[in-house]
């Protein structure tokens, strides 16, 4: 079944590009489409979105806050932020977005964007509710993890692990070329796995910092770290852990 979309922007010649490069992509299925986000939010009450398209940039209240009020309703949508500003990216992360795209948009990084979603949405659909998973926790660290694939359970070597992402409720584990569903929480992770290896870069995330192969400044101090993953993933880093990532990195 498509994947049915949601496109927010207040300039039409935007929306209709994006239109155009969604439609090359079968399962995705744009129905609806709205100019400011007091619009976007009579859609969202009306019909249950896999995934959202926002710009940024909005007359009344930017995609940002948006996002923000939706996720207070307890609907728990893709997000991908659309902007012409890269110094938005780290707050996108921060409401939990699937990815920011620049504009103009590039139709390779739009599909790397959507298979990213295809990913989470396939992990949800095969997920426990996560009031029903019962959390694992042992007294020893064996340095391994256990997460839910194909609906077995299969332990993942700590060392394989680039970065963990705790997303609406579930957490997901990264590695070089796949993503798991592990029923730990980020908290019990960040106790879990080993502190010279593992750290807390941002609320949302954990990052394996061997596993760093590029750092990126962004306004104010905060960073983007790319990782050595197959898609090259982006990586926040928040104001407040900036500085020691930079002491652990010697930059």
């Amino acid at each position: 079944m498509p994947l049915k979309a949601l496109i927010v922007d207040d300039e039409y010649p935007a929306r209709k590009e994006l239109r155009y490069l969604l439609e090359q992509h079968q399962d995705i299925q744009v129905v609806g489409e709205a100019t400011n986000a007091y619009e976007a939010l009579e859609l969202v009450a009306a019909l249950d979105y896999a995934v959202l398209f926002l710009d940024i940039d909005m007359p009344g209240f930017t995609g940002l806050e948006l996002a923000k009020h939706i996720r207070d309703t307890g609907k728990s949508p893709c997000v991908v932020f659309i902007t012409a500003h890269e110094e938005f990216a780290l707050d996108a992360f921060s409401v939990d977005a699937v990815d920011y795209l620049l504009k103009p948009i590039d139709s390779k990084r739009l599909a790397k964007t959507i298979q990213k979603i295809r990913e989470i949405i396939s992990l949800k659909a095969t997920a426990p509710k996560p009031q029903e998973a019962e959390r694992k926790t042992g007294p020893g660290n064996l340095g391994l993890i256990p997460v839910e694939y194909q609906g077995k359970t299969i332990l993942l070597d700590e060392e394989n692990i680039i970065y963990v992402h705790a997303s609406n409720d579930y957490t997901f584990i990264k590695t070089a070329k796949d993503k798991y569903l592990t029923r730990f929480t980020l908290k019990e992770l960040e106790q879990r796995l080993d502190p010279k290896r593992f750290y807390r870069c941002h609320r949302s995330y954990l990052v394996n910092i061997k596993r760093t192969k590029e750092v990126i400044p962004l306004y104010n101090g905060t960073l983007i770290l790319i990782v050595d993953d197959a898609e090259k993933s982006e990586v926040p880093v928040s104001r407040a852990q900036a500085k020691r990532i930079r002491q652990l990195l010697g930059i």
